[in-house]
């Protein structure tokens, strides 16, 4: 167990190219769900923890995620924002090694911002913190079973051992959960990565070898918003919880 975190990162970089032709024009953290970008929802959760200083990368249509920023430092100035911009699209290893300056030197929580992670009894943004243990982990990862997923249609991401360890699908048809998204992340984990662009998920297996990647099950509701069918499925969701 850590106090929450006080630095995070969340991830808005992407081109979200399975949300078109609606993010042709909008970049997919800013795409609307229930009356709110998609990245107020991320925001909204790491202030609510405690979170007093954020960082959110940007490549794709980087003016309007600029612009956000901005807009919102002004409003909630108990938040320092920082803008990491991206020349080259630098992946989520890439963004986050990229931005690691801006994450302080202890455990750091990363969001994706096309999701929205809905608490269940205690704010999942503090589950994490209440499981997370720098002795044994460098990173600890929210899952949501499968059969509870809104807008996902993939086949898992991880198996879930008894220690909390976690166990890649790899070649297995199927694995019954998903990451959501939203995790804890060690600084030690990004010692060594690759230059450039890559995948989280070369540090995520790095991690499962040396036994120190774990899983914690969402108890709350999961939106994926990943085409525009899944925005219909997440609009409805969000207006049936209204």
């Amino acid at each position: 167990m850590i106090e929450p975190p006080r630095h995070a990162m969340v991830l808005a970089a992407g081109k979200g190219v399975r949300l078109r032709p609606i993010t042709e024009r909008v970049p997919k953290p800013l795409v609307k769900v229930g009356g709110r970008a998609l990245i107020d929802y991320a925001l909204g959760a790491l202030i609510a923890t405690g979170v007093r200083e954020a960082v959110v990368n940007a490549h794709y249509l980087p003016e309007a995620i600029e612009a956000f920023v901005a807009d919102f430092r002004r409003s909630h100035p108990a938040l320092r924002l920082h803008l990491s911009r991206e020349e080259a699209l630098l992946e989520t290893g890439g963004g986050v090694v990229f931005a690691r300056g801006l994450l302080g030197g202890a455990p750091f929580y990363v969001l994706n911002s096309d999701v929205i992670v809905r608490d269940g009894a205690t704010p999942a943004l503090l589950r994490l913190a209440q499981m997370f243990d720098p002795a044994r982990m460098d990173a600890l990862l929210l899952l949501q079973p499968v059969s509870r997923a809104v807008g996902y249609d993939g086949k898992g991401d991880y198996l879930l051992a008894p220690d909390g360890r976690l166990i890649s699908r790899s070649n297995e048809p199927s694995a019954p959960f998903v990451f959501t998204g939203a995790q804890i992340l060690a600084p030690r984990l990004l010692d060594g990565a690759p230059e450039g662009a890559f995948s989280l998920k070369v540090l995520y297996d790095r991690a499962e070898a040396e036994r120190r990647l774990f899983g914690l099950v969402h108890d709350g509701a999961w939106l994926h918003i990943g085409t525009p069918d899944a925005l219909d499925l997440a609009e409805r969701a969000i207006a049936a919880a209204s």
